[in-house]
């Protein structure tokens, strides 16, 4: 091997760091309020709901001392112990919660990645020279994760999946030396169990059955054995050789760092604390054009904005706003927090505003049209949606959407007023609708000449029509792809009674049809 070049830096072997919190949801449970650190020594867990009832997620320890597991359903832990107390988990809470440790752990490298549900990935290349070796390197994460009351568990190697495999499955702290040669990483985790390879469990339960239970033995029964039996598995995680390839360093496996974004943030400290209405309106209104041009420069419209307010006594009061369209606005912005602040108790004063964008999209400088701008007098259709979110409430402005589908109350669907209709819905071809669909279809008796006729008479809430024309019938089959195989079919039919009024009106089932009894009528719409 020759040598290099005089004056140019010798490359540096790879280095992650695998962090792994073996309790996180349960110690971010306990950081939620002082009165849940007094139920440490008490048997509790935190539960998801499923189909077949509540499944544990984590458990504390007196809960895992009394049988409990993750995985394992809450009625079996109660016949362990019929004691034990339920949480409910949030896995949405814990992945934000690992995101913004990612974000932290960046302190021990140039860039770090989520490793869900439960740990970290961190590139300490070139790094453990500055806090003394690898040894204190790992000494400090314990210690930094110890403060912030967290269990942890990490360890040192060359790759990700060797890393992992570390901490998950060897001793706290331990760390691989960057292997000379390629067999030294390879006798270093041959004695970990086969799991360390991050397999799914029905792969592992199968080498379990093959009596492959290290990964040093999975070298004893050759490749081509491994792939003939594993060959149609396709995700890296079902397949074994995939995965100790990645262990070992052979092919590389491709890691999504997290990248903080800083979000827009301004804020006013007041030289005197402020209790009267105008005052704090005019204070939000100096906010929202500083957002405006911090925004400006940032090439950026906000769509959630988060205005907090911090009280003398230290209470603090947060408003929120989701907008339709993205919008950098000093106007509006004020226009919408002004109904947002009218129950705000300012108590000795306020002292402190702070404007945040908490979600922030692309918004392209324009330069605006002076005439049509003197024409036009009226409201974006973005404000007026964002008027009437703040008076109505949220979800409350919605719009139709076609969806494609001839079952009519499903042929069309609701969603944000701003959001494009979906691309796959295309719009399907109809006999002209009545221009207005009950909420519900409702039962009517009709009276007609043969079981297949037309109708001739019905009484539709408690008043009884004659029928003097009809169109139709228009047959609209079941949607056997949603639908279960007794749904009958329809028959819809376009009537006018005696006073010239026009109803849409349907006949579910034929008669003979072996899906039930005799057909039933319905009204579903009235016609022009």
């Amino acid at each position: 091997m020759n040598a290099p070049a005089a004056g140019l830096p010798v490359p540096q072997a790879r280095r992650i760091l695998s962090i792994w919190l073996p309790a996180m949801a349960m110690d971010r449970w306990r950081q939620g309020a002082s009165e849940r650190r007094e139920l440490d020594d008490k048997p509790l867990v935190l539960i998801a709901d499923t189909a077949h009832g509540p499944r544990i997620e984590a458990a504390n320890r007196a809960g895992a001392a009394a049988g409990a597991r993750a995985g394992m359903m809450l009625a079996d832990a109660r016949t362990l112990c019929p004691e034990i107390m339920t949480a409910p988990s949030d896995p949405a809470g814990d992945l934000s919660f690992l995101e913004k440790l990612a974000v932290w752990a960046q302190r021990w490298g140039p860039w770090s990645a989520m490793d869900a549900p439960d740990g970290l990935l961190v590139d300490v290349t070139a790094v453990p020279h500055l806090f003394g070796g690898e040894e204190r390197l790992v000494a400090d994460v314990v210690e930094a994760f110890a403060g912030r009351e967290l269990a942890v568990r990490c360890a040192i190697a060359p790759t990700a999946g060797a890393a992992w495999a570390l901490s998950h499955y060897a001793v706290s702290g331990t760390i691989v030396d960057p292997p000379s040669e390629g067999e030294d990483l390879e006798r270093a985790l041959q004695n970990l169990p086969v799991a360390a390879l991050r397999l799914d469990q029905d792969v592992v339960t199968v080498l379990r059955r093959l009596g492959l239970k290290k990964l040093g033995e999975l070298t004893t029964i050759g490749r081509d054995a491994i792939q003939r039996r594993f060959r149609n598995r396709k995700s890296p995680a079902a397949n074994p050789l995939v995965r100790l390839d990645q262990l070992l360093g052979r092919v590389p496996e491709p890691l999504l760092p997290v990248v903080p974004q800083q979000m827009p943030l301004v804020q006013r400290r007041l030289m005197e604390p402020i209790r009267h209405r105008q005052l704090l309106d005019q204070v939000v209104e100096d906010l929202a054009e500083d957002m405006a041009r911090e925004l400006e420069g940032r090439g950026e419209g906000a769509r959630r904005l988060e205005l907090g307010l911090w009280r003398v006594d230290g209470e603090v009061t947060v408003r929120r706003l989701e907008l339709a369209a993205a919008t950098r606005e000093a106007a509006h912005i004020v226009r919408l927090f002004a109904t947002k602040l009218d129950d705000i108790d300012a108590g000795f004063g306020i002292e402190m505003l702070r404007l945040r964008a908490s979600w922030a999209e692309p918004l392209a400088l324009e330069q605006d049209d002076i005439e049509a701008a003197a024409e036009n007098h009226g409201i974006a259709l973005s404000a007026l949606v964002d008027r009437l979110t703040v008076r109505l409430g949220e979800g409350a402005v919605s719009r139709p959407v076609p969806f494609a589908s001839h079952i009519p109350e499903r042929a069309q669907r609701w969603q944000p007023p701003l959001e494009p209709e979906p691309a796959s819905q295309g719009q399907l071809a109809f006999h002209k609708r009545p221009l207005k669909l009950l909420e519900r279809s409702e039962k009517i008796a009709v009276l007609y000449a043969t079981p297949d006729g037309y109708p001739q008479r019905f009484r539709w809430r408690g008043e009884v029509h004659e029928v003097s024309r009809v169109e139709g019938p228009e047959r609209i089959a079941p949607e056997w792809w949603r639908e279960r195989g007794t749904t009958r079919l329809r028959d819809y039919y376009r009537i006018e009674d005696q006073r010239g009024r026009r109803y849409w009106i349907y006949r579910l089932g034929i008669v003979g049809d072996g899906r039930g009894g005799a057909p039933e009528w319905y009204l579903q719409g009235l016609c022009a």
